[in-house]
């Protein structure tokens, strides 16, 4: 990529093929640098640091997540929207393993918008639990837990069992939505 063609996408762009192929440790700007063929200051116009760097591909990754949160949600309801949502959630997490482990989980004003429209999305499919209030912000923490555990241990091989992974995930969806009614009842 020629000097004249970086921006801060472009930037994002070249930091998440590298993501992608060596995973979230290679991440570097020397890494990004060399990839677009400039030497690393060139990068400082485009990015303060390496922070800002990985907080914009987090930016990124929580974008594409909640775009397919969005659309595995959209037109469903109830336990239908949620078991949509957590096939999708896995689904991304299984096809871009590098981009989930990648994305920060704890809140930074730069993830701030991104997140809050995920979490919006997640209520939103909580909704038809009848679940307001702080009883719907404990409840959106589990789902979270459940969707993040899974995606991540699923990544990393740690399913060693013979049992089918499918059946699993299907297994926790029918849990966290029992799990649902019941919290509607307290």
């Amino acid at each position: 990529m020629a000097r004249a063609a970086l921006s801060p996408d472009a930037v994002v762009d070249l930091a998440l093929r590298i993501v992608d192929e060596e995973g979230p440790d290679a991440l570097t700007l020397s890494a990004v640098a060399a990839r677009a063929g400039v030497a690393t200051p060139s990068l400082y116009k485009h990015v303060r640091n390496l922070a800002e760097l990985r907080a914009l591909v987090s930016v990124r990754v929580m974008g594409e997540l909640t775009e397919i949160a969005s659309e595995a949600a959209l037109g469903r309801s109830g336990d239908e929207a949620l078991r949509a949502l957590m096939d999708g959630w896995r689904s991304y997490a299984a096809r871009h393993p590098h981009r989930y482990s990648a994305m920060i989980q704890a809140p930074r004003p730069e993830t701030a918008d991104v997140g809050d429209r995920l979490v919006g999305i997640m209520l939103a499919a909580l909704r038809a639990y009848g679940l307001e209030g702080s009883a719907a912000i404990h409840a959106v923490r589990c789902l979270r837990a459940a969707m993040h555990g899974f995606a991540v241990l699923e990544a990393a091989g740690a399913f060693r069992l013979a049992e089918d992974l499918d059946e699993s995930h299907a297994l926790l969806a029918r849990m966290v939505i029992a799990g649902l009614r019941t919290a509607r009842e307290h």
